[in-house]
């Protein structure tokens, strides 16, 4: 699977960083990109395609924030 870049936005103090959205399958690689960019917590604005409990395991806090409507996300 190809996915896009992450994207980093960042706006006075803090830091934000767009990515695809992963699934089980693809959750180690996406794990290790959050740890490369220091990422401490996860909203998730899409519906769910991975169990979050290995990225809470981690060290990551997972927020769930419902789903996208009238936007386009990954597969």
């Amino acid at each position: 699977m190809n996915c896009p870049a992450p994207v980093e936005i960042s706006y006075e103090n803090m830091y934000f960083l767009i990515t695809h959205n992963p699934t089980n399958a693809t959750l180690n690689k996406f794990t290790e990109e959050l740890k490369k960019y220091g990422v401490m917590t996860l909203v998730r604005v899409c519906d769910a395609t991975y169990d979050k409990a290995p990225v809470e395991k981690e060290g990551n806090h997972v927020l769930d924030w419902g789903t996208c409507a009238g936007c386009t996300c990954f597969d």
